[in-house]
C-alpha cells in the first residue's frame, strides 16, 4: 500500500479537505449543532476545546490524516472524519473519527465520505483492507457501518476509555478489497435512490 499524504477529495457536494486550524470555527459550529459533545458514546469535542482537538489530529500524522467534511456549494465545514492507525506494510487502514452536525446526519454525506475514502483507500493507495470501529453503545453508528456492508469482526473488549471515565469496549468491522467493488456499487446505488450521483 502507498503513503497516505493530504488530498483532498470531493463528490456529490462534499469536500473532504486535510483538517487545519483555518477549519475551527466550522468545526466549532458543526459540533455545537445538536450539542454532540452531550453524547457519552461519542468523541466530539466540546466548543472551548476544538482549537486543540484539531491540534491533536495534525500532530498525530502519519498515523492520522484527519479531513474537515465541507460543504462544497456554502464552504460550511459539516463535521470531520479521518483514515487512522495507518499500516501500509501490511495494507490496512482504518476510518474513524467521524462526526457530523445534527443537521446533517441521516442526509448523503456520511454515505458520500465513505465512498470518498473507501475508494481512494483501495483503488488509489492500494489498502487491502479498510476497518471501522465505533462504542459499543454506540448502536446508531454500528447500524450505519453495517448498512455501507462491512462485516462486524467482533469486539475488543475494556478497549479504550470514554470522556465520563468509563471504559468501552469496542466493536471492530472491515472488508477488504475482493468485497470493495460489491460495496462500491451497493453505495452508488444508495446515493441514487437518495437523488445524488
Amino acid at each position: 500500500m502507498k503513503d497516505v499524504f493530504p488530498i483532498t477529495l470531493e463528490l456529490n457536494g462534499v469536500r473532504l479537505e486535510p483538517l487545519a486550524p483555518h477549519h475551527a470555527p466550522g468545526l466549532r459550529a458543526a459540533a455545537e449543532d445538536g450539542e454532540l459533545w452531550k453524547l457519552r458514546v461519542t468523541s466530539v469535542p466540546e466548543p472551548h476545546e476544538v482549537d486543540g482537538y484539531i491540534f491533536k489530529s495534525v500532530e498525530m500524522r502519519p498515523g492520522r490524516l484527519a479531513f474537515a467534511v465541507v460543504d462544497a456549494a456554502t464552504g460550511a465545514v459539516m463535521g470531520t472524519t479521518s483514515y487512522h492507525d495507518i499500516v501500509p506494510a501490511i495494507g490496512r487502514v482504518e476510518i474513524g473519527y467521524t462526526w457530523y452536525a445534527k443537521s446533517r446526519q441521516r442526509s448523503h454525506v456520511n454515505t458520500t465520505c465513505k465512498l470518498l475514502l473507501m475508494t481512494h483507500a483501495f483503488e488509489t493507495l492500494g489498502a487491502a483492507l479498510v476497518g471501522l470501529r465505533t462504542d459499543n453503545f454506540n448502536h446508531a453508528s454500528q447500524a450505519a457501518i453495517e448498512r455501507l456492508g462491512a462485516r462486524k469482526d467482533g469486539v475488543l473488549r475494556h478497549h479504550a476509555v470514554r470522556r465520563d471515565g468509563t471504559v468501552r469496549d469496542t466493536v471492530m468491522y472491515s472488508m477488504t478489497a475482493g468485497e470493495w467493488p460489491e460495496i462500491k456499487a451497493h453505495l452508488r446505488y444508495k446515493l441514487e435512490q437518495h437523488g445524488t450521483r
